[in-house]
């Protein structure tokens, strides 16, 4: 039997541990609003032309955002074959759910606009709010299930079934991404609209940025309990989540005062410090089993020949620095605020059209 947690990290193995965990906060950060948006649609929208509005803040930049998930999977699955692998198999369905979401909501944002006919825009306006919903849930019960452990036997198997999934612990998790990209869509709104659905995206965040800050408090406060009680070898200070609750507590003062740039910046905050907490709490694992402290998965255990990860290092060295600077360029271009049909000529931006 193989002892997947005793064979020490080298040092492209971290590397890329937490390449793959800045991929997952760039995910999170940037789709984290596109999930807001979409889910706060029907709360912000008197009518179709409002609608319009919400979807064109995000119409030029929803598919770009998710080029990060692509790219995360993409380099877990060559980094580190193992997790990918488990992952994939203890948790097909829920990922199957995930896929499925963001599939229909791409689809409604390409569609909606093609007839004009009342109904079949409200349908893929149902499809925009559970494609946006969805999975700002389930990446949250995800990732708590990855730091409270998984049914994970001998050799990496798998011994569950999803409803190992959903314990309490991991649904917790869930409220609380949910939570936090619904303010993080609520802020990006409010910095990103004028007239009526400012004011109706300003008026939610202070009302949420407080049951968030709770839901948040007790689930990182969990977390912390467990990882003390259990086997977690990785658990670390907890100064970064206790910066990011600092800056959620200041969400809805900021809005407040209309200071919504910075507002935006403390959700932005937050989701990082919350997403990079249960990374550094997993290290040195990439899995946990709720079976046996035996069975974790561990970073070398699971990692790609050192010559695979060199060579990923090298094509991430080289082409990074270009995605990144096309992708802030894109934000730099459709910077400005987007307003009703009618009243301002940068009211949609001709590829989305929605």
């Amino acid at each position: 039997m193989r002892v997947l947690h005793l064979i020490t990290p080298s040092g492209l193995d971290q590397l890329w541990f937490y390449l793959i965990g800045v991929l997952w906060l760039g995910y999170f950060f940037l789709e984290g609003f596109d999930f807001g948006v979409g889910t706060l649609l029907p709360f912000v929208s008197k009518d179709d032309l409002d609608r319009r509005v919400v979807i064109n803040t995000i119409g030029p930049v929803w598919d770009g955002n998710e080029v990060w998930l692509i790219t995360a999977g993409g380099a877990t699955f060559a980094a580190f074959p193992l997790w990918y692998a488990t992952v994939f198999s203890g948790f097909y369905l829920a990922l199957f759910l995930v896929l499925a979401a963001l599939i229909f909501r791409g689809m409604a944002f390409e569609f909606r606009h093609k007839r004009d006919d009342t109904k079949w825009a409200q349908w893929w306006d149902r499809a925009i709010f559970w494609g946006s919903a969805l999975p700002a849930l389930l990446w949250g019960v995800a990732f708590a299930d990855f730091v409270h452990g998984v049914p994970i036997g001998a050799n990496a198997t798998w011994t569950g079934n999803f409803f190992d999934l959903v314990k309490p612990y991991a649904l917790l998790g869930g409220l609380s991404t949910l939570l936090l990209f619904t303010l993080h869509g609520a802020t990006y709104l409010g910095l990103k609209t004028e007239g009526d659905v400012r004011v109706r995206s300003r008026a939610i965040a202070m009302r949420l940025a407080p049951v968030a800050l709770v839901v948040v408090t007790a689930f990182l406060a969990w977390t912390y309990q467990t990882a003390h009680t259990m086997h977690h070898v990785g658990l670390v200070p907890p100064l970064l989540p206790i910066l990011g609750l600092i800056a959620l507590a200041g969400v809805g003062w900021l809005v407040r005062d209309n200071l919504e740039g910075w507002a935006f910046i403390a959700t932005a905050l937050t989701i990082v410090a919350f997403i990079a907490t249960l990374f550094l709490n997993l290290y040195p694992n990439v899995l946990i089993s709720s079976v046996s402290p035996h069975f974790d998965i561990s970073i070398a255990a699971s990692a790609s020949h050192p010559y695979t990860l060199k060579v990923m290092s090298w094509v991430a060295l080289i082409f990074l620095p270009f995605v990144l600077l096309y992708q802030s360029w894109t934000y730099w271009i459709f910077k400005k605020r987007v307003t009703r049909p009618g009243s301002s000529p940068e009211t949609e931006h001709p590829s989305t059209n929605v």
